[in-house]
Parts: C-alpha cells; structure tokens; sequence
C-alpha cells in the first residue's frame, strides 16, 4: 500500500557523500549519541530545521535519576513498570534506571547546568508517578539547557558535522542492509553512504490536532523505517498529556510541566473542587494515562472544555523563581498562575511505541539504530513514566555509540535506481494534513473503539492511495505521507489490542469521558 520510496532516483547519478556515522535528528538523542561516538569517527548529523527546533527543547519538568540517600533503583524501576502497566521490558527498565546516573554526571561534564541547592546539590522535584523526589531539572527549562550544552560541545567536536534544513527522505537499503540515507537540503537531493545510520528523529505529535510537539514532529524516522522494511511495534500506546494550557486559538498547545503538580499544584473542576483524589491514591501525582482519564471524565460530566489547575496557595516568589518560563507565557495568555488558576486540557504529547531496538539500539536491519522517542525497546510499556523521556534518549542513546564504537564496518555500496508513475493532479498538502489531525482526534484519542478506529482505517488508506497516485518532490509532500503512514500504524495497532492497557482506553462509547 505504502511505495517503498517517495522519490526516483538512481545512485549511479546523483551527488554522494560518505561519512562513518550518520545521525538523523538533533534533539537529545541524536547530539549526545554523537558526543558519545569515538573521535576518529566522522559523523554527520542532520537537523531538520534549526537545532533548537526539537520536542527536546520543549522538555521543562527534568530527568529522572536516583541520586538522593532516600531513593533508589529498585524504587525508581517499580515506579516506571507501575506506570507502563507492567508491559514494559523489565531488562530494558533496568537498563534505564542504572545508567541514569553515569549519564546524568556526563551532561554535567559537557557543561549542563542543572539546579543545585545551597550546599551545591543537585535539587530534584517530584512529578506524577513517582514514590520519591528524583527529577533533576534546570528551571521549567531543562530540555532547552541541555540542547544549549549539548549543541555548544559538538560545534567544539572537529569530527561531527552538523548540517541544518536537511530532509531525510528515505533509508537505503539491499539485502536487509541499510548503506545510507537519501536527503533533500537546499532544494538538492543527494545520497549520505555511512557505515552507521542512527535515527533519532523524535515524536509524532503533527498527526494530531492539538499537541505539545514541535512543529517539526512528524513521525519523519517511524515512517522512512516502515518503508525499509523496519519492524514498527506498540503503535496504539499514545500519551495524553493531561494539563496543556488550553485555548481554542492554538493548534499547539504550551505545556503546563508535571512539575507544576510535583511542587503542589491541585487540579480543580469547574465547581473549584479538587477531583483526582476520587481517580488515584496518589491524587494529582498519578501517571498521566490516569490524570488524562480523569481530566475527559470531568469536562464531560460539567460540559466545559477544560478543567483548572490551581498553584494559587504557593509563594508567589517561589512559583516566579521555580517556573518561570511557565510564569512568563501563562501571564502572556492573560493568566497570573500567582492569582488565577491555569486552565488546562490534555493534549497528544509522546508515543511509546516506535522503531523495535535491541538494549543496544540496533534494529532488525543492518547497519541501523534509533534511539530515542522514535525508537522502542519496550522501556515505557503501556504509558511513559514522567521525565523518563529525555533519560531513555542519552541511557540508549549512548548505548548506540557505544555498539559503533565496538563494531567498526565498512560502507556497504550497492547499485540502487528507483522509478515511479506518477499522474499530475494539484493536491492540496495542507488540507489533506488538518484531514488526517481531524480523524485521529475524532476517532483515535484518548478514548477508542473498533467502530471508530475502522472508521479511521479506511480515510487514512483513502489519503495514502491518493498521496501514491499524485507524487510531488517537496519536503511539504514528504511530511504529509509520514504523518499518514504513522496515523495509519497507530490505527492497525490500535485495532489488535482489543482491551484497555495503560494508554489505550477502549471504549463502548465514542463519547468523551466513557470508559470501561
């Protein structure tokens, strides 16, 4: 159904460059994968647009690591399985939570700047779900201080090469080997040969209406894998974030952190009442799946488009110093979180599901790792555990380089030439965009049922046989198949699980707010 490339094009005739290793996306995962690669490599590393263009630089509540006397691992892991429902990979959870602190002590030494107290330790946060403080953050700004660090250290590194504007379009590939990528930069499409191909591409969140995500997020490294053969898996566990600020003039919505509630915040429904100590034991510091959950259940019982989230009875100056970006935007959309409660809304935020990785990054094809949000090796199960994001993209992520520093090949050449018919037809690339956004929140949001979701199927196949038919070369057209491809994979997923678990709700009802 889906072509196996979206141009034509012949190897033998286009422009070819070859490095070591090439890292597709420029967020958390794909600098500090770099970072991690022996020098002697030449790496190239691709940015969709600028470098701080990213869902990792959005990230404001932190990274969760067990660094405290009164935390440990043990704790630390039962949290993250607790939240994934218990269908995550236990080795991987290991993984993650033993390795956060060696990780953690390497962003520090590539010259991140993280809270410390007065005594120059660490400071940490709790957020939902977790048993202990253990969120090691920078401000309400942690995924930007990283990026900032981490962008400074490669631009001081002689062997990595950082090219900005440049598309991935396709992942070449013979014989289940993949040799290298095809890109579009410039208006020139040229091939990158490389003895490594790393994707690191990030979210998916442009496939829905409303979401946190960057502009950028759409599923570019999910979808180039599907096409290459790539084993894609656990697709219909979506997170919903629960408290985005709502407005009905964004499409992209401004995130309001966990930590907001990890510091004391309290949900409140229209009535002023604080409600999620009827949902969860842990109230407002529940996992998200279940705050979310809790969150349509109140807007549906009250009619209303959101609910509030009240920081009100905290000092005023501690709220300014600990959020300030959160302070400053909110106070921008006419709000003083200082005075007035936040309202909020749950929006689509991360997906658990990806690129199948081994504990090592690699795929089932040769020559090729993911790491980060885009892959998945089963360490968030059903529903990411918070600030276990950006931990899994530099734990993974430097087990990535680490394999390519173990594993030295040679560049794979093949002769490849690939040729379509197309039929010319003027298709209208963003309308078709708002009509795969207005299907997924319709019918593949928090809450889903096989009427909806078969409803669902067979618009995005409409749309995908279309997008076949009437090919265009432009970066625009390339994004617009993507975010198909993985509406589509959320879809099939989402049909073959047939009951609820962790962020797949099945409901008998399309309604908001119905559940089983």
């Amino acid at each position: 159904m889906i072509n196996r490339y979206l141009i034509d094009f012949n190897l033998d005739k286009i422009i070819k460059r070859c490095c070591d290793v090439v890292i597709i996306g420029s967020g958390i995962a794909g600098l500090y994968t770099a970072l991690n690669i022996n020098k002697d490599y030449k790496v190239i590393v691709l940015s969709k647009d600028e470098i701080e263009e990213n869902n990792s630089s959005l990230a404001q509540g932190g990274i969760a690591a067990c660094i405290s006397d009164e935390d440990d691992i043990e704790l630390h892991m039962e949290d993250t399985l607790k939240a994934g429902s218990y269908y995550n990979d236990k080795e991987a959870v290991r993984i993650l939570v033993s390795e956060a602190k060696e990780n953690i002590e390497n962003l520090v030494k590539l010259g991140v700047v993280f809270d410390r107290d007065e005594k120059g330790n660490l400071m940490v946060t709790r957020e939902g779900g977790h048993s202990k403080r253990r969120i090691i953050h920078s401000k309400d700004q942690t995924g930007k201080e990283i990026i900032r660090a981490l962008k400074k250290a490669v631009e001081n590194r002689d062997n990595i090469q950082l090219i900005k504007e440049a598309f991935a379009i396709d992942i070449l590939t013979d014989r289940k080997k993949a040799s290298g990528i095809l890109v579009k930069n410039n208006n020139e499409v040229y091939a990158i040969l490389a003895k490594s191909i790393v994707l690191a591409t990030g979210g998916i969140g442009q496939i829905y209406k409303n979401t946190t995500n960057s502009l950028i997020a759409t599923g570019d490294g999910i979808a180039m894998a599907y096409r290459a053969g790539v084993n894609i898996v656990d697709m219909e566990f979506v997170q919903f974030h629960p408290t985005a600020f709502y407005s009905k003039k964004d499409r992209k919505r401004f995130l309001i952190s966990e930590a907001v509630r990890g510091e004391g915040a309290v949900l409140r429904n229209s009535t002023g009442e604080a409600f999620m100590k009827n949902y969860h034991e842990y109230k407002d510091l529940a996992p998200r799946h279940i705050v979310a959950k809790a969150i349509l259940t109140e807007m549906k019982k009250e009619e209303k488009p959101n609910v509030y989230l009240d920081i009100t009875h905290k000092d005023e100056e501690f709220i300014k110093n600990r959020f300030p970006y959160i302070y400053s935007e909110c106070l921008k959309r006419g709000i003083d979180i200082t005075k007035e409660y936040i309202p909020v809304c749950p929006v689509q935020h991360y997906i658990m599901g990806g690129i199948e990785i081994d504990y090592t990054g690699r795929t089932n094809i040769d020559n090729l790792y993911a790491c980060g949000e885009a892959a998945s090796v089963g360490v968030h199960g059903a529903n990411r555990l918070a600030s276990n994001s950006l931990l899994d993209g530099i734990v993974f992520g430097n087990r990535v380089a680490k394999d390519i520093n173990n594993n030295r090949r040679n560049i794979y050449d093949f002769e490849l030439k690939y040729s379509y018919n197309k039929e010319e037809k003027k298709l209208d690339l963003k309308e078709i965009k708002e009509k795969i956004r207005e299907v997924m929140n319709k019918y593949v949001f928090i809450f889903r049922n096989e009427e909806g979701l078969n409803k669902a199927l067979i618009i995005i196949k409409e749309i995908i046989e279309e997008l076949n038919r009437y090919r265009k070369d432009s970066v625009e057209y390339y994004e617009c198949v993507n975010i198909a491809t993985v509406a589509y994979l959320i879809i099939i997923s989402a049909l073959k699980r047939k009951k609820s678990l962790g962020s797949h709700i099945v409901s008998h009802s399309m309604e908001v707010g119905t559940f089983v």
